[in-house]
Order: C-alpha cells, then sequence, then structure tokens
C-alpha cells in the first residue's frame, strides 16, 4: 500500500494558495477563445519551467504540455484553457477579464470553465515533487488544451492520433461540485435541411414555403425528446432544436429552404447511427424529403494549423469499482473523507479519451458545474487547494492499484 502522509500535502498544498490564485488571475487576464489560446499557452508553460518541470512543449494545434518524471505508466491531467466568449457584458457585475478577489473567491471569465483546473494540476506536480511522491513507476503530465468550447475533445484526437500521446489514466479537471465524476452523455450536432420554392410574398399559393415544411418537422422533433431512451445511471437521452436557418430571395417571398440544428444528448444504450435514424424515420422528415446529417467541424489553431473532425462526441461511463475510480476515492478519503461518486452534466474532452480511444478516464475538478458558460463565473481558493492536493496522490495510489507495484517516493 502506498504510505501518503496525508496531513503534509494538504499543508503543503496549502502553501502554495497564494500562487495558484495568482496563476489563475493571470490566465483569466489573458483571454482566449476557441483558436486564440496563444498568450494562455505560453503563460502555462512558463509557470511549468518555473516550477521545475522537467519537460514542457506546445503540440501542433497549441495545447501547453507539461511532464514530471519518466515513469512506464502515465497519468495525465487534462484541462481545457480556451473559453466561451462574455455575452450580454450588462449581466456582469465585474469586468470579466480583471475580475475579483476576496478571501475565498476569485471571479473571472474561464476561472471555474476550466483555467481552475489547469492551475491545480500545474501546482499538483509540483508538490508531488516537493513531497517526493515521485517516481520511477510514472509520469506526471498535464496538458492545458484548446478548442474545447468549440469541438470537445478534439484536441485529443490529434494528440492521440497525430502525436502518439496516450496515457493510461486521465484525470479531467472539469468542474465537478468536489465530487468524483465516471462518466457523461455524448452528444451529436445534427443537421435537418429541406427544399422548397419561392415566389412573391402577395400570392404564396404559387410557391412552396420550406418554413412550413420545417414547422412540421419540429414538432415532431420536440414530442421525440419525450420518448428517447433512459439510463439508470447517466439519465434520460434528449434533444432539442438550437438553431434554424432559412433563405429567401427578400422578405417580400416565401422561403425556398429551411434548415435547424438539432443538439442531440446520447445516454448509455444509444448510438449516433440510431440517433440519426430516429430524426430520419419522423413522417414529417418521410413526407418532405428532409435531408438528415451529422455536422463538420474544422477550424486553423492559433498556430495555424487546420484541423477537423465529425460532430459526434461518444458517451462514456467507467464503472465505479474500477481501480481508476477507486484510486481517487482512496486518496480522497485520506485527504477530506468520503468522498461523492458522480457524473457530469455537460460534455468533455472525455468524448475522445474515454469515449472513441478507450483510454480510462475520471473527474475531480475545482468549481461548480453551474459557473460554466455563466455571467459573473467564479471559482473558489479552497477547490484549488483541494484538487492540487488529491492531484499530487493519486499517481501513486493508480499505479499500486493498477498495476501490484509499491511505488517508492524519490525522497
Amino acid at each position: 500500500m502506498v504510505d501518503i502522509d496525508y496531513a503534509k500535502v494538504n499543508e503543503v498544498a496549502e502553501s502554495y494558495r497564494t500562487d495558484m490564485v495568482a496563476f489563475l488571475r493571470a490566465l483569466i487576464k489573458n483571454k482566449g477563445t476557441s483558436c486564440q489560446e496563444e498568450a494562455k499557452s505560453r503563460l502555462i508553460i512558463a509557470e511549468m519551467e518555473k516550477l521545475g518541470y522537467d519537460r514542457t512543449r506546445i503540440d501542433g494545434l497549441g495545447s501547453a504540455i507539461g511532464y514530471l518524471g519518466n515513469g512506464g505508466t502515465v497519468v495525465c491531467f487534462d484541462g481545457h484553457i480556451d473559453t466561451v466568449g462574455v455575452g450580454n457584458i450588462d449581466n456582469w457585475t465585474f469586468d470579466p477579464f480583471d475580475g475579483f478577489e476576496d478571501d475565498e473567491l476569485v471571479g473571472g471569465r474561464g476561472g471555474t470553465d476550466q483555467l481552475g483546473g489547469v492551475v491545480a494540476s500545474v501546482y499538483g506536480g509540483k508538490i508531488a515533487k516537493d513531497l517526493g511522491l515521485l517516481s520511477d513507476e510514472y509520469t506526471y503530465m498535464v496538458t492545458g488544451t484548446v478548442q474545447e468550447e468549440d469541438c470537445d475533445g478534439m484536441c485529443w484526437l490529434y494528440l492521440i492520433e497525430e502525436e502518439g500521446e496516450k496515457p493510461d489514466l486521465i484525470v479531467s479537471t472539469e468542474p465537478t461540485d468536489r465530487g468524483i465524476y465516471r462518466g457523461h452523455r455524448g452528444r451529436m450536432e445534427i443537421r435537418v435541411e429541406v427544399d422548397g420554392v419561392s415566389c412573391h410574398g402577395s400570392a404564396p399559393e404559387r410557391g412552396d414555403n420550406a418554413i412550413y415544411k420545417m414547422a412540421e418537422i419540429l414538432l415532431e422533433v420536440r414530442d421525440l425528446n419525450d420518448k428517447l431512451h433512459v439510463d439508470e445511471f447517466l439519465g434520460k437521452g434528449t434533444v432539442t432544436t438550437s438553431e434554424i436557418f432559412f433563405t429567401s430571395p427578400s422578405r417580400c417571398a416565401v422561403a425556398d429552404s429551411c434548415a435547424i440544428s438539432l443538439d442531440r444528448r446520447l445516454t448509455d444504450g444509444e448510438t449516433w447511427e440510431g440517433a440519426i435514424e430516429e430524426i430520419k424515420a419522423l413522417p414529417s422528415v418521410q413526407k418532405w424529403g428532409a435531408r438528415v446529417f451529422c455536422y463538420d467541424y474544422k477550424s486553423v489553431a492559433w498556430t495555424g494549423k487546420e484541423y477537423g473532425q465529425q460532430c459526434y462526441f461518444p458517451t462514456w461511463v467507467i464503472p465505479e469499482d474500477s481501480p481508476e475510480i477507486q484510486s481517487a476515492a482512496e486518496v480522497h478519503r485520506g485527504l477530506f473523507g468520503e468522498p461523492r461518486i458522480d457524473k457530469w452534466t455537460f460534455s468533455t474532452n472525455g468524448v475522445a479519451t474515454a469515449g472513441r480511444h478507450h483510454i480510462p478516464t475520471i473527474g475531480f475538478g475545482p468549481g461548480k458545474e453551474a459557473q460554466a458558460h455563466a455571467p459573473n463565473e467564479l471559482q473558489w481558493k479552497d477547490d484549488l487547494v483541494r484538487c492540487a492536493a488529491l492531484y499530487a496522490c493519486l499517481p501513486s495510489m493508480y499505479v499500486t492499484k493498477a498495476t501490484g507495484k509499491t511505488v517508492v517516493s524519490q525522497l
């Protein structure tokens, strides 16, 4: 069994509270939505190097990556560094990028979603190094990944498929409300298109209004949501219309095309093929010969590299009795007491790591899910400290539980 002085870990983690808060506030100030993360990537690399990481690099899409140690088992702590936009600035009571700080909180866009997780994981490695928790059995890896908000998981498809990174365990540092998470629903971005024939709006009977056709489809999509599969752990699959588009020669003409975007959340037991077929089978879709397909995503990263994928993001669940979850739970008991084991409501990079590539992935991250994408976004200083402490201990525990090897510290 791993011999960890949990009281000492908590003490050292607490000693870095001020440093972590300063790092988080600096990241918030550097802004950066998807494909605009360069300043944050470089700031993360500089912080890792200051803290004595053995190796750092920026990958082809611009993600910041750091390593401590050279052990064969790689435990990676992942957090995305892009943020959503601000939205209506009138809904903010403070500057989203200057933010604020008090004894308990840090405010600012990205503080919880998801820069706080990157801060805690970078310092988790430093704590492990300080306390001699690093060993020859594992490598402590941190990734500050890009473009998650636009296309969750694509950064990891690139890392795995193009650069050959395949850790043995990935810890998503997305906010988990102090719980340990073991999965979430998948999702798809579906487009439905219908055609019409335009004519002058004064005589609509001469044309064929595509908007009216789509109106029938919209009602059937709404009703389909109530009939979708329910999983005991992940909950119900859902579908909702998120966007609508049309073309028309003018405001005085009948629309000659109409399209909608569907946000489809896939629970355990549903497939992307089945989700497409459910839409294709709707009576109005068949009646009007609508086209149904999954969107594709492609973008140019801040590095100048173009990359993309289909907009299907698989469901994933890891068993509660797995060594990955049980390692995190045991460390949590040692540091803080009995954990809550649960799931995310939203989607994460786990759609690629666990969903597509079957790499064991778990979640433990600072902050609350409800802060994601909200105005007046907050992060809790205590959560930064707690997460950094758990991250420092987890690899040693995981190596012991997963491989049976006793981890010998470097002290």
